[in-house]
C-alpha cells in the first residue's frame, strides 16, 4: 500500500500506556481471559453496548461472552501491550493516521454528494485496557466503535495477532481493520446502526437478531470496500497484491472459520459477523462498485 508521506489525520488520540479503569454503567466485573465474570449489578448500558459492537475481528457472539466463552489469549497481550514503545509502534501510529486521514477525504466526498456533512470519527490508540464512552474495553475484544462517543479503538498489538494468530499480513489487511471499524461510523450517521438495534430488541429470537447482526458487519465490510476504490481513485494508493491481503483477512476472521478453529463446530444461527466467503464477497462488492448503493445488505436476498 503506498502510503508513506499522506497527510495524516488530527483526529488520533494516542493513550498508550495509560492505565485504563472501570466506568460506572461498564461492566459489572473484568472483561476478558476465562470470560465475563459479571458483578450483581449485571451489565450496565455501556456493557450492552460494548459486547454489540464486539470485535470485528475476533467474530465472537456477544453472548458467547456473557457465557464465558471468550478467547483465551488477553493475559498474554495485555503484557505484551504494555512494552516500552518501539520504532516500529511508532510507524504503525503514522500508518493508521494516514489510513483514517484517507477515510476522511473519501467519506466526506461521498456524503457531499449526499447533500450531507460527514463528521470525522476519533480514532483512539490504547494499549491493554481503555475507558471509552460504551464503558470498559480490554484489548481481547480487538479494535472496536464505539457509537455513543463516536470514536474508533484499537491495540494495535492487534496486528500481530492479525499477522500470527489469523495468517493475514501485510498492510491492507490493516487498513481494512480501520476501514470496517470506520464503516460503522457512517452506518451511525446515516442512522442504520440505530434502525438495526431497535430492530434487534423486537426480534423472536436469538437467531433473528443475530442474523440482523450479520447484516449490518457485512455492510460495514462493503463499506470498507467502497474506501478502497475511491481512496485508489484519488490517490492511486493500491499495490500489487493488497486486494488480496484484504481478502484474505475477511476470509480469516470469517464466524464459520472461526467457530470451526475454536470451538471444532461450525452454528450459523449463532453467527454475528457472516461467513468467510460473504465477508470476503461483500468487501469485493464494495471495492469493484465503489458505491454505496451496492451495499444495501438489507435488501439482498443472497448474503
Amino acid at each position: 500500500m503506498r502510503w508513506e508521506g499522506g497527510r495524516e489525520s488530527e483526529n488520533v488520540e494516542d493513550r498508550r500506556g495509560e492505565s485504563g479503569g472501570f466506568t460506572r454503567g461498564g461492566f459489572g466485573g473484568r472483561l476478558g481471559g476465562g470470560g465475563i465474570p459479571i458483578g450483581r449489578g449485571g451489565l450496565g448500558i455501556g456493557g450492552l453496548a460494548i459486547l454489540l459492537v464486539v470485535s470485528l475481528l475476533l467474530g465472537v457472539n456477544p453472548l458467547d461472552l456473557i457465557e464465558g466463552n471468550a478467547p483465551q489469549q488477553q493475559d498474554q497481550r495485555y503484557e505484551q501491550s504494555q512494552a516500552p514503545r518501539s520504532g516500529a509502534d511508532d510507524e504503525l501510529k503514522r500508518f493508521v493516521s494516514v489510513v483514517l486521514a484517507d477515510t476522511e477525504d473519501v467519506w466526506q466526498a461521498q456524503f457531499q454528494q449526499m447533500g450531507r456533512t460527514y463528521q470525522d470519527p476519533k480514532l483512539v490508540l490504547f494499549s491493554g485496557v481503555v475507558d471509552s464512552g460504551c464503558g470498559t474495553a480490554q484489548s481481547a475484544m480487538g479494535p472496536f466503535y464505539c457509537p455513543l462517543d463516536q470514536k474508533l479503538y484499537i491495540d494495535l498489538s492487534f496486528y500481530r495477532d492479525l499477522r500470527d494468530r489469523f495468517r493475514a499480513p501485510g498492510d491492507f489487511a490493516q487498513a481494512y481493520v480501520i476501514a470496517h471499524e470506520v464503516g460503522h461510523h457512517v452506518q451511525n450517521l446515516l442512522g442504520i446502526s440505530d434502525r438495526v438495534q431497535q430492530a434487534q430488541q423486537s426480534a423472536g429470537n436469538r437467531a433473528d437478531a443475530n442474523a440482523l447482526s450479520v447484516r449490518l458487519e457485512l455492510q460495514a465490510d462493503c463499506l470498507a470496500g467502497v474506501w478502497a476504490n475511491q481512496a485508489n481513485r484519488q490517490k492511486q494508493i493500491i499495490e500489487p497484491g493488497d486486494v488480496d491481503e484484504a481478502l484474505n483477512a475477511a476470509s480469516a476472521i470469517g464466524d464459520d472459520r472461526l467457530q470451526k478453529q475454536s470451538r471444532g463446530t461450525v452454528t450459523p444461527d449463532s453467527f454475528t459477523h457472516g461467513s468467510s466467503a460473504q465477508r470476503v464477497r461483500w468487501f469485493r462488492t464494495g471495492f469493484d462498485s465503489g458505491q454505496m448503493r451496492s451495499c444495501d445488505t438489507f435488501a439482498a436476498e443472497r448474503l
